[in-house]
């Protein structure tokens, strides 16, 4: 067992947020999505699962160790409700507040339309699928680079 990782966080999803690298997106999304065909079309090529876990759950676990680009407007997208593109279901300002979170920050979730959604999905490295039972608890989070504060520079090693 390894230390201060979230217990969430399977060898297969650690494997893949690890080979992941700037720039490279993630898909978190709900039990309604076609994870499954969608994530063959990915970098990865098969769907990751974290079944039983709600889809804010698997943000908290996923955001603990994958920092978000900072050099793009929005790191952070949902999909957008048919009909209501300002609307914000539950699942997604939960969503959100595990993302302010883990950023220390504020940072908004951009929307993007559901078709939309489902084709830049399959541009994602990989999509995990979660089993959240709630409409669009989907979304798309592009990772960025991890500036440890204490990391030695070239000049100093």
């Amino acid at each position: 067992m390894l230390k201060n990782l979230d217990p969430l966080l399977n060898a297969d999803i650690l494997h893949a947020l690890c080979a992941m690298g700037h720039g490279d997106e993630v898909v978190i999304c709900d039990a309604n999505f076609p994870a499954d065909s969608v994530a063959r079309q990915t970098v990865l090529g098969h769907v990751l699962r974290l079944d039983g876990v709600n889809a804010p759950r698997a943000i908290r676990a996923v955001l603990s160790v994958l920092p978000l680009d900072s050099f793009v407007d929005h790191p952070a997208e949902r999909m957008e409700v048919v009909g209501d593109a300002n609307a914000l279901p539950a699942v997604q300002r939960e969503a959100q507040t595990e993302v302010d979170a883990a950023e220390g920050r504020a940072t908004p979730f951009a929307s993007i339309e559901r078709f939309a959604f489902y084709e830049r999905a399959k541009q994602a490295y990989c999509v995990i699928a979660t089993g959240e039972a709630r409409g669009y608890g989907c979304f798309i989070f592009k990772k960025g680079v991890n500036l440890a504060p204490d990391a030695p520079s070239e000049s100093t090693r």
